[in-house]
């Protein structure tokens, strides 16, 4: 991700800015989001982890809701209704897909 965003544009088009920090931002905060809810399935009881991992995702869903409201101006009821639901559609997709 960090790589495309790198390459998509000189910035200059969209206004966006350095292609590069717009890079890093993307891939850091990619490698941030993924690593938050895979750590703690190192802890060795599975449902502590399990348990874990789930509040985990809820904070990183509230904080994408935040940031959806600070910078993009949604309403924050919108917002976090938005991402809540989102996020439930890739977990039901998931235990679908699991199921199978």
């Amino acid at each position: 991700m960090a790589f495309s965003e790198a390459l998509s544009e000189d910035g200059k088009l969209s206004g966006r800015g350095n292609p590069w920090l717009r890079g890093a931002i993307c891939g850091g905060t990619t490698f941030l989001g993924a690593i938050g809810h895979t750590l703690p399935f190192l802890i060795p009881e599975f449902t502590v982890a399990a348990y874990t991992a789930g509040g985990i995702v809820i904070v990183e869903l509230l904080v994408i809701a935040w940031i959806r409201h600070r910078y993009l101006k949604t309403p924050l009821a919108n917002a976090i209704v938005m991402v809540i639901v989102g996020g439930l559609i890739v977990f039901f997709a998931g235990v679908i897909i699991g199921s199978s």
